[in-house]
């Protein structure tokens, strides 16, 4: 190496060899411009190995990358997917939310269509009479509550006039006026915000027409998406575990067990603390003399299990306003038998009926209503609670626990009260 080196060493100080330093430019200068025109130009980067134009300068040659054009089409195309799947979500999201709907309630009927499908009955068939069972009682509640709900409106309108003349008679004889009814209707017909309202309320006949529309449209929709998931349960189950492998199949299959159960539990206990609540209430209605008693009773007892949190302030409102046409005390009634009913509901009964089907913490509960609607309005809040119960069932299963510490287990038991400590030589 030594030797090479030196060879090296000599070589460039040979009389041969060649100096650049006097090698002359274009021009036919010398000196340093010369030698660093003359001088080999930097590796292209490009790995083309051509080589630029005379006179270039050097650093004006770059060329650019080659995954550099590569890299702009990728992002352009990511950012064009995004857009295009958020612009579909967002066209889609009532379509998704009704499916959802739709998922929950054939979970919600799984357990019958499953009990009749077990005695051999097709399971299809099995599904339409649950169906059928159902449009049944809704029909009816609602034909029964709306004749209820006509029947007073109707009986409100004709005593609407002695409640108007009972007023103004109130007020002149406490003020020392005298209003008279004719004046006030007439007065009242021919007021400006009136004609503004009719107007309104007519332009606005066509997008209630178009709500109520798109209303049934949505409940068809829901009705035969719930439908076929019930229908075709087990397909559905085979052709979702068929992608997967089979550590996963378990998983899912575990999973779809455990939300029929809790979604079912949940139907069955808000069904039965339904049943309890109307006959309850019905039980009051009848002795107090109310109108509509049965209509009332069922009214209440599903409002107030099916809407969460404010379940039972809507369904106790409809019978204290009726109440109230009969005897104000009533109302009082009424309202103070809701508030005794709702805490022997709240401590007594729900945490029996709901402990082996649906066993939440009430805070949990609450919040995850509150979080279901302020994602999904008030249909999250239907939903959240058997959700909420299937996903805390499912990660039950893979927590591991351990038992207490000694130490643990005395901080987190009840106090109890030290016993005196007798010093010795003391009696």
């Amino acid at each position: 190496m030594p030797a090479a080196r030196a060879g090296t060493l000599a070589g460039a100080g040979a009389p041969g060899a060649t100096d650049t330093s006097a090698v002359p430019g274009p021009a036919g200068a010398s000196g340093p411009s010369a030698a660093s025109a003359a001088a080999p130009w930097p590796a292209d980067p490009g790995g083309t190995g051509a080589r630029p134009p005379a006179g270039t300068p050097e650093g004006a040659y770059a060329r650019m990358p080659r995954w550099l054009p590569r890299a702009v089409v990728l992002v352009l195309a990511l950012v064009a997917c995004f857009q295009l799947g958020s612009w579909a979500f967002h066209q889609l999201i009532g379509l998704l939310v009704n499916i959802l709907i739709a998922f929950f309630l054939a979970l919600a009927i799984e357990p019958a269509v499953a009990r009749m499908a077990e005695r051999g009955m097709r399971r299809g068939f099995a599904t339409f009479v649950v169906f059928l069972g159902v449009f049944v009682f809704v029909a009816g509640f609602l034909a029964l509550l709306g004749s209820m709900l006509a029947g007073q409106i109707v009986d409100m309108v004709e005593s609407f006039p002695d409640y108007l003349d009972s007023v103004i008679n109130s007020i002149n004889t406490t003020f020392h006026t005298e209003l008279s009814r004719l004046d006030i209707q007439d007065s009242m017909l021919h007021s400006d915000w009136l004609q503004k309202y009719v107007q309104n309320s007519a332009s606005g006949v066509l997008d209630v027409s178009a709500t109520v529309l798109g209303g049934l449209f949505k409940l068809l929709t829901i009705g035969l998406f719930s439908f076929y998931f019930a229908a075709d349960g087990p397909r559905l189950r085979r052709a979702l575990c068929s992608v997967l492998p089979p550590a996963k199949q378990a998983e899912v299959l575990r999973a779809w067990e455990i939300a029929v159960a809790k979604t079912g539990g949940y139907l069955y206990s808000r069904g039965l603390m339904a049943l309890i609540s109307g006959i309850a209430h019905y039980v009051l209605f009848a002795v107090l003399g109310i109108p509509y008693a049965p209509a009332l009773a069922v009214w209440v007892g599903l409002v107030s299990q099916f809407i969460p949190t404010i379940g039972t302030y809507l369904a106790g409102a409809l019978p204290m306003l009726i109440a109230f046409t009969v005897d104000p005390w009533y109302a009082l009634y009424v309202l103070g038998f809701v508030v005794v009913y709702q805490q022997f509901e709240n401590y007594v009964l729900q945490p029996k009926l709901t402990s082996k089907t649906v066993d939440i913490h009430p805070a949990v509960a609450f919040g995850s209503v509150i979080a279901g609607t302020a994602l999904l309005g008030a249909v999250g809040a239907l939903i959240a609670i058997p959700a909420v119960a299937t996903l805390q069932a499912f990660l039950g299963a893979y927590v591991k626990r351990y038992e207490l510490t000694r130490d643990a287990d005395a901080s987190t038991a009840r106090r109890r009260p030290r016993s005196r400590v007798r010093l010795p030589g003391r009696r």
